[in-house]
């Protein structure tokens, strides 16, 4: 354990993180996700929901400056649907991040920007949709 922490972020997800630049992303992923077969590097957190694996995240890693750091699935084909789960993670976003939002992006195109991030955490939430893609920005000098 350390102090101030979050004690979701184990060993593993702390060295991927870490380890990671500006620019670079991580994907977080639901238990149905094909992430064995999609991730260039593979953390497992099966027994954690992925919204309580993105808070622990964002209470360490800012998002980029861009306005579009985070990205979650498009539901068949409708950009402006948006499911419960959806909702969840754009509040811990803005809870993190105020001006920051959760960009959708449709079909393959997600699936391309989880296969081309640094690392794809596999949760074990049950949610459908419980996907979101985060690109890491910059610790400023204080």
């Amino acid at each position: 354990m350390l102090k101030g922490i979050d004690p979701v972020l184990g060993p593993d997800l702390i060295m991927t993180l870490r380890a990671m630049g500006h620019g670079d992303e991580i994907a977080v992923v639901d238990g149905n996700y094909p992430a064995v077969a999609h991730a260039r590097r593979l953390v497992r957190m099966d027994g954690h929901d992925a919204t309580r694996v993105v808070d622990a995240i964002l209470s360490v890693m800012p998002l980029d400056d861009d306005q579009a750091a985070a990205f979650r699935p498009g539901i068949r084909g409708d950009e402006a649907a948006v499911e419960p789960i959806m909702a969840d993670f754009e509040a811990i976003v803005r809870r993190h991040e105020p001006a920051k939002a959760v960009t959708p992006l449709m079909g393959q195109a997600f699936y391309d920007r989880v296969r081309a991030a640094y690392a794809v955490v596999a949760t074990g939430e049950r949610r459908l949709y419980g996907n979101l893609v985060l690109r890491k920005g910059v610790v400023r000098p204080d």
